[in-house]
């Protein structure tokens, strides 16, 4: 089966491309024979754990992916629910983390496109595209060209191809020296009649390939990212792949043209381990084999052999199963749309996935042993041994800042928690005419034109790495309960999460202890909200050198409004209008706070305490009240506290305010600790007796804690006018891409 000029495949090949000894073992004892070299890189690619998920599969059987609203849960390309009268929301994040460290630019850029062609390949047109972002220290010598190189990335994308970057955020820790993350997250709207799957149905249906011809460029991506860096990693440039965003505008009008007539079976996007991995996992879904021809694939470079054909990584390509007698017809609308297009295959019943080059069969391997039968590890979970030590030493205990208000100012205008501007005056967050609220707020709204019928939804990612470091479980569900208070502060209804789980390496216990205890964290939350996981994506081995990231499992969410007029934002708008919290703050918790980033000291303390039941009545409250429209703002208080919430609203609306904080803890805890489960809102003051109503009847605390007035934030020690609030936050950011 080999070629002539191909390299002799033994046990130290299989090991150089990822393979364990008892994987290799496995796989000549299913084939009765030692693989051929094209088949070594199917399976390696295949068996990765970016492809198999072989080590987290045993832990995402716990999620939550069920609801009334779920038209399509995970195993597609992205999740589906519904938002009335037939029309649905597709959605999904994922990772492009390694690919972006290692070339800025074309990471981020080509994650933003792979992450569109999920959603569009549902037969849904992306409306809205977020990210969620991860550097090291802002000091360090790589992150100023890091942040310049992904947010450049992000913005030449997604301007060029027209869809708008509506939010996303931006976080900065030293885990991530070595490793940034980049999180990309699209939605798209369809009818719900109109739904398309990754699935190679019916025996003899022709195999089209559309798009962009095939090079050399990111062959072997999905090794990569399933691998930990050490100091060469930057080296591995040619397993990035470079993207087209005008190639992408292409292949998105003529894949949505193409499946507005009934031409099709199957459709699925070229993403990690391309060619091989999409008809392998449409034959998996279908259970049903392939047959390819190389030979037909268009390339773009002379001379490329089999096992390149089938493991490159080249950007805007898709997979199209055509109903027999129909290919024609779609291939003149392709070529329509200038776009490579041509049958290199058949849907066959052999269960198999055959691909032969010059009359000669080059791989040949079961599809099973490629999807459902792929390797799955229970690999050993450890808890950290120094845990309970780092949970035990509480920030808040010791001397607070002499200056509460210049430390204000410092929190304001510190890395985390500055204006991000800087980076969203890149995107073009306004394409389209769809965006109600873009970046900067607490969640994106988008308005969707659905027929004659107007919707809006809105859609918010969120984590906080440290707080899921000191406990993984109440972590990963402080991210979706604040992921989704986000949307409620727009006066969006939560609907379902997309996920991003980004950790270290598996194989470590401790690591994958964190992972195992995140995932019951996020379950826990997502059922108590009743917010079903509907898609998403791992990420494991984010370390260098052995030293491992922040636990960082990223939530992206979509909910709905009733009316985008209803939106509501997080600025103080007007002067006389009351302040009240609604929730209320209980330990003052400084864990994991950004109180302690800003004043140089390491993650410890214990993370702040979730109590879902008060967490769902909160929302309850002030969803009910923005429905009643009775709310001027609304404002989760999260990183940074209280003090930082009220800064942002005043900043936001260029008002100051004089609050009181209630409960009796020290001022340092009730100014900057990060209890959850609050929200500040603003209103009239003939309608704050109504609020207490709402917040009455579901089960939820509201205080009123002060008003809109003057030009100055006075919350009990600290007085600040909002015009040094405004110049701190608005400079901080580009301090680092100065560096």
């Amino acid at each position: 089966m080999s070629a002539r000029s191909d390299p002799t495949v033994d046990l130290a090949l299989a090991r150089a491309h990822g393979l364990s000894d008892t994987e290799w073992a496995r796989a000549c004892t299913v084939l009765g024979r030692t693989p051929a070299w094209p088949e070594l890189g199917v399976l390696s690619v295949m068996w990765s754990e970016h492809c198999s998920y072989k080590s987290s599969r045993v832990f995402l059987r716990r999620l939550p992916t069920q609801g009334p609203r779920v038209l399509q849960g995970p195993g597609e390309n992205a999740g589906v629910v519904d938002i009335g009268d037939g029309w649905c929301v597709a959605f999904k994040m994922e990772s492009h983390n390694h690919p972006s460290f290692i070339e800025p630019y074309q990471g981020a850029a080509t994650g933003v496109g792979g992450i569109l062609r999920d959603v569009f390949t549902m037969g849904a047109r992306p409306v809205a595209s977020l990210n969620s972002l991860r550097f090291g220290r802002p000091d360090h010598p790589r992150t100023a060209s890091l942040v310049s190189g992904v947010v450049a990335g992000i913005g030449g994308y997604g301007n060029c191809v027209g869809i708008p970057t509506v939010g996303g955020e931006v976080q900065f820790d030293p885990s991530y020296d070595g490793n940034i993350l980049v999180n990309a997250f699209a939605a798209g709207v369809a009818r719900t009649d109109r739904l398309f799957f990754g699935r190679a149905k019916g025996v003899g249906n022709p195999v089209i390939y559309l798009g962009a011809k095939t090079g050399r460029d990111g062959i072997h991506g999905a090794t990569m990212a399933s691998a930990s860096f050490d100091d060469g990693s930057e080296q591995k440039r040619p397993t990035v792949q470079v993207g087209d965003p005008f190639m992408e505008k292409l292949l998105l009008e003529a894949c949505l043209e193409v499946m507005s007539k009934d031409l099709l079976e199957g459709i699925q996007d070229m993403g990690a381990a391309g060619l091989t991995s999409s008809s392998v996992e449409m034959a998996g879904r279908a259970g049903t084999g392939i047959e390819m021809d190389l030979d037909a694939v268009p390339r773009r470079a002379a001379g490329m052999t089999p096992y390149e054909l089938l493991l490159s990584e080249s950007q805007e390509r898709m997979v199209l199963v055509a109903r027999s007698g129909c290919e024609e017809e779609v291939l003149t609308i392709c070529r329509k749309w200038d776009l490579d297009a041509c049958v290199v295959g058949r849907v066959t019943d052999t269960k198999r996935f055959v691909a032969k080059s010059e009359g000669r069969v080059v791989c040949d391997l079961p599809v099973s042993l490629l999807t459902d039968e792929a390797p799955r590890y229970e690999r050993p979970v450890r808890r950290p041994a120094d845990l309970d030590a780092l949970r035990g030493d509480d920030p808040g205990e010791r001397p607070p800042p002499e200056d509460l208000s210049a430390f204000l100012l410092q929190m304001v205008g510190s890395p985390n928690l500055c204006s991000r501007a800087w980076v969203w005056h890149q995107y073009d967050s306004t394409v389209g005419a769809s965006t109600v609220a873009g970046p900067g707020g607490d969640a994106a709204v988008v308005r969707l034109f659905c027929g004659e019928i107007e919707k809006a939804i809105a859609v918010a990612v969120d984590c906080n790495g440290r707080h899921v470091l000191l406990d993984p479980r109440r972590g990963a569900a402080l991210a979706v309960a604040e992921c989704a208070r986000n949307l409620v502060c727009v006066g969006a209804e939560p609907i379902a999460v997309t996920d991003c789980l980004n950790f270290g390496s598996p194989e470590r216990p401790e690591i994958l202890w964190q992972f195992a205890e995140a995932v019951e964290g996020i379950s826990e939350a997502c059922r108590a909200l009743e917010t079903p996981v509907v898609s998403g994506n791992v990420s494991f081995y984010n370390e260098t050198n052995g030293v491992a990231i922040l636990p960082t499992p990223t939530i992206g969410m979509v909910g709905q409004l009733r009316r985008a007029a209803d939106r509501v934002g997080a600025a103080f708008l007007r002067d006389g209008d009351v302040i009240a919290l609604v929730g209320e703050s209980t330990d003052g918790c400084l864990g994991g706070s950004e109180y302690a980033f800003v004043r140089g000291w390491p993650v410890s303390g214990p993370a702040p305490a979730l109590d879902l039941d008060r967490e769902r009545a909160v929302q309850r409250t002030v969803l009910d009240a923005a429905h009643e429209g009775i709310l001027s703002s609304a404002h989760d208080c999260s990183e940074g506290g209280l003090a930082v919430c009220l800064a942002e609203s005043c900043v936001a609306g260029q008002l100051g305010a004089r609050v009181s904080i209630p409960g009796g803890l020290p001022e340092h805890r009730g100014l900057f600790g990060e209890d959850p489960s609050r929200i500040v809102v603003s209103l009239a003051a003939g309608n704050l007796s109504k609020l207490v109503e709402i917040a009455r009847n579901a089960g939820a605390a509201v205080a009123e804690i002060g008003r809109i007035e003057g030009d100055r934030l006075v919350i009990d020690g600290v007085d600040v006018a909002v015009s040094d609030l405004s110049r701190v936050h608005a400079s901080g950011f580009q301090a680092i891409v100065d560096l």
